[in-house]
């Protein structure tokens, strides 16, 4: 039985605060200035997408694993984890 990621992301739970973990520090590089933009495909969750012309993050659903401020080539993710007792929480694993 083949299991896919969007099974066990279901597992997961998350405790979401009002105040962003995942900021884009300047969302206007994210389209003059970056031609691959790999945080709509690096990161596992699916958090960052592709709306009129923009990258939107949807900070609700991060696995808080880091990907992006590694793969961003601009460097412009302001990426920290969340305030204690929030974030998401693993049931297995």
């Amino acid at each position: 039985m083949t299991v896919k990621v969007e099974d066990k992301l279901f597992l997961d739970r998350f405790r979401v605060d009002e105040e962003p973990h995942l900021v884009l520090k300047d969302d206007k590089v994210c389209v003059t200035e970056c031609e691959d933009q790999p945080c709509l495909y690096i990161c596992p969750a699916g958090v960052y997408k592709l709306e009129n012309g923009r990258v939107s993050v949807g900070y609700e659903g991060c696995l808080e694993c880091g990907s992006c401020r590694i793969g961003c080539p601009h460097f412009n993710i302001q990426w920290r984890f969340p305030k204690g007792g929030y974030g998401v929480r693993h049931k297995f694993g």
